[in-house]
């Protein structure tokens, strides 16, 4: 009888590796790779030729002058990378505890039978699929409401904190959601409470997935310029911002004047703002890699 059942289940899995190897499958797999490959080739081709182009202007100019349109060959995006670091920061101070908070309230705190928390879960989900435009108008009525005016860098601050808050929200329920089980159970078994083992034990367990989540959105939210046209923020500014409610512009915003100039020393000046602006995004994904992989836990 263990001769059958061994021999049984060595049938089963010759038979599986059988129908995982038929030439259907096999021209499927090969399919995939061919498109990954030919992806990733397009993406190698367009940042050789983008560095190439842009090499000459990666120089002292590019981050020390302001944008002009008198010295073409000097034009420069300091305004534009002090007021996207303004923005970024002013961005996860906004983002990063409303979505951790509300995560943790999802997750651990919130009744899934009723029907609130249902809806607020279904909207979550369809939010995170929202144009970027919609968050830029969704801004101009939100500093309407406050009084202040669209083009400084709260009112930036606050379309991209919309953005980028569905998809914090998510991973770190899926971070949080991955913690095992029984170190909450043994934290309430030793009396704390629910608060106190969220607080102690959940969320320092949870802290590798949430950092990544978080920043990989701040990657994300950095290079997006649709919902700053809508808020009207300018693109010709002369000085730099010196605080939330100041007027301010954004390297997105910059390459998009510039390659919409037909004058070659404004496209060579776009080129090396978008590398210096690929620059800023592997930077924040190198974080998120480091702080993963330095905080992991394997449980």
């Amino acid at each position: 009888m263990a001769s059958l059942g061994s021999a049984a289940r060595s049938g089963i899995r010759t038979g599986e590796r059988r129908h995982d190897r038929t030439p259907a499958s096999v021209v499927f797999l090969i399919l995939l790779w061919l498109s990954l490959a030919f992806g990733l080739l397009v993406l190698l081709a367009l940042l050789a030729d983008t560095l190439v182009e842009g090499a000459g202007r990666l120089d002292a100019n590019l981050f020390t002058q302001y944008n002009s349109s008198v010295r073409e060959e000097s034009t420069g995006a300091r305004a534009g990378i002090l007021g996207s670091l303004w923005l970024m920061g002013t961005t996860a101070l906004l983002a990063v505890p409303l979505g951790v908070a509300a995560a943790l309230y999802f997750e651990e705190f919130s009744d899934h039978t009723r029907w609130y928390n249902r809806l607020l879960e279904v909207n979550l989900q369809n939010l995170a699929a929202v144009p970027s435009v919609i968050y830029g108008l969704l801004a101009v009525a939100a500093m309407a409401v406050i009084g202040l005016p669209t083009n400084i860098v709260l009112g930036g601050a606050i379309a991209l904190a919309l953005l980028i808050l569905p998809v914090i929200i998510i991973t770190t329920r899926e971070a949080v959601r991955a913690v095992p089980r029984e170190i909450k159970e043994a934290s309430m078994a030793l009396g704390a409470t629910a608060w106190q083992t969220t607080w102690r034990q959940t969320l320092p367990s949870a802290v590798p997935g949430i950092a990544t989540g978080t920043i990989i959105s701040m990657s994300r939210a950095i290079g997006e310029a649709a919902p700053l046209l809508m808020l009207g923020v300018p693109l010709g500014i002369y000085q730099d911002p010196d605080g939330i409610l100041a007027v301010f512009t954004a390297l997105p915003l910059l390459v998009y004047q510039w390659t919409a100039n037909s004058q070659p020393e404004y496209q060579v000046a776009a080129a090396a703002a978008i590398v210096v602006l690929l620059a800023m995004v592997l930077l924040l994904n190198g974080l998120a890699i480091i702080i993963r992989n330095k905080f992991q836990r394997r449980w």
